[in-house]
């Protein structure tokens, strides 16, 4: 397995995020070594789902408006219908997702997840998987989409649902690891 020491991770979420997308991917991540940091534009928790049914929640690290792309190597964009549907209508998550599109940086959306990435920008051009209902989304937005579990196109992975979790979390931290 890669080695993800030193390497800092922020997961950008917020009410409604899918567990298992954020708390697989994310023990993933610091079983490789990385320090993963929970981004959220709420404060305090934000509550999990299990499909439409209420799950944990997990405890915010970082207020979004503190926290800052440059202090991080990589993103991680969890599902959840209502999580990135909160996410692409906030201005500030817009700006800190376009920040590492911008710069590079690698990141890895799971099922909804790259919803976010439409409005910051960071389709066009991209092959990419999702949830089979953002196809057409990301068609729209300038995508290449395929149905399969785990598409990397350059500083970016994206995966359909949580059954490819496992496929998904090796992908995420082949990349993170390249820096």
């Amino acid at each position: 397995m890669a080695n993800l020491d030193s390497r800092r991770v922020a997961v950008l979420a917020t009410d409604g995020f899918e567990q298992v997308e954020l708390v697989e991917p994310t023990a993933a991540l610091r079983k490789a070594g990385a320090r993963v940091a929970i981004v959220s534009p709420k404060a305090g928790k934000i509550q999990g789902m299990n499909h439409d049914k209420p799950a944990d929640q997990i405890s915010v690290d970082i207020a979004l408006s503190d926290a800052r792309a440059d202090d991080f190597d990589a993103l991680l964009l969890p599902g959840g219908v209502a999580n990135p549907d909160s996410l692409r209508i906030a201005p500030g998550a817009v700006a800190f997702v376009n920040a590492f599109v911008t710069s590079g940086k690698p990141i890895a959306a799971i099922c909804h997840g790259p919803w976010t990435l439409i409005d910051a920008g960071g389709v066009r051009g991209k092959h990419m998987t999702s949830w089979p209902s953002l196809k057409q989304d990301l068609v729209n937005a300038g995508a290449v989409w395929s149905d399969e579990p785990v598409v990397k196109d350059t500083r970016l992975v994206t995966s359909r649902k949580p059954d490819d979790i496992p496929r998904f979390n090796a992908a995420m931290i082949e990349l993170f690891a390249e820096g």
